[in-house]
């Protein structure tokens, strides 16, 4: 069973390599509206500061992932250096992103406990301390490759006790949140998705709410209405987008929208698109 394709299907997962080379001294990020950051270290050592003022050093190579907009800094020897390859990330839909909300604040793992992404990260590090033609598009898309490993490993190896990914890792009910993620506008029942578990209604909600952290109602509706943003960002119609996510109309959706989030589907679509010409703007100064 694919747990992870049909979340990547509707939220698309990109990346954008903007620096690779040797850091030294301090090197600050600053958290953007929606975008996270990863680095890749090839060679350290580097110490690493959040904005809690938290160090944590790294002394080999490593993978750091931060899926939602955080302030951190790099801190390097001044004559050593460090060799790292960072990359701003986004996940569709912005914040709303159901894997963006289930990772934690920072992900730390060992290039050596990943070894199926060997060489994949061989060769991502080998293009993008090299100069050749279509370099940028090459790590780039390297880099969403190492991310959906990413992932792929944070289930695998259950790296989360609670939340989506966890409610993944659990065989049963990776096939009740899998149903929903592949038909979001059926008329979901509790017994049918206990069903769907092969397990008993009482027992499959009970299963459901300690290891997702939310109800399985509640989950569905954080799936639609999530969706529902990604489908509104492409100008998607709001009645259409209501039909296509599970709710009858458009004024059945703005409630449900305006419940989880404080605004209308209207307003927050204008707010949205606002936020992507300031940031096509600045990109391009």
């Amino acid at each position: 069973m694919d747990r992870l394709s049909p979340l990547l299907d509707r939220f698309a997962l990109t990346a954008r390599v903007f620096y690779s080379g040797t850091l030294c001294g301090v090197t600050n990020f600053e958290a953007t509206d929606e975008a996270g950051h990863l680095h890749v270290v090839r060679q350290g050592p580097l110490q690493v500061q959040g904005a809690d003022r938290t160090l944590i050093d790294i002394e080999e190579p490593s993978l750091l992932f931060y899926p939602r907009p955080a302030s951190h800094r790099l801190r390097t020897h001044r004559q050593t250096g460090a060799d790292v390859v960072c990359a701003s990330v986004e996940f569709g839909g912005g914040l709303g992103n159901p894997l963006a909300r289930a990772l934690p604040p920072l992900l730390l793992i060992r290039l050596a406990d990943l070894p199926a992404l060997a060489s994949t990260l061989t060769l991502l590090l080998d293009e993008a301390f090299d100069q050749q033609s279509g370099r940028q598009a090459i790590v780039d898309r390297l880099c969403e490759v190492v991310l959906v490993h990413v992932l792929r490993h944070t289930i695998e190896h259950r790296l989360m006790p609670c939340g989506l990914f966890a409610g993944l890792a659990d065989p049963r009910l990776a096939k009740a949140i899998q149903a929903m993620h592949d038909e979001p506008a059926r008329k979901w029942t509790l017994e049918e998705l206990a069903a769907h578990a092969g397990m008993s209604r009482a027992r499959f909600a009970v299963n459901f709410r300690e290891t997702v952290g939310q109800t399985p109602l509640d989950y569905l509706t954080d799936w639609r209405i999530g969706l529902a943003q990604t489908l509104l960002r492409k100008g998607r119609p709001v009645k259409i987008v209501a039909d296509e996510v599970g709710y009858g109309s458009a004024a059945a959706l703005a409630r449900a929208f305006s419940a989880r989030l404080g605004v209308a589907p209207v307003a927050w679509t204008r707010r949205a698109k606002g936020t992507a010409a300031r940031d096509t703007s600045d990109s391009g100064r």
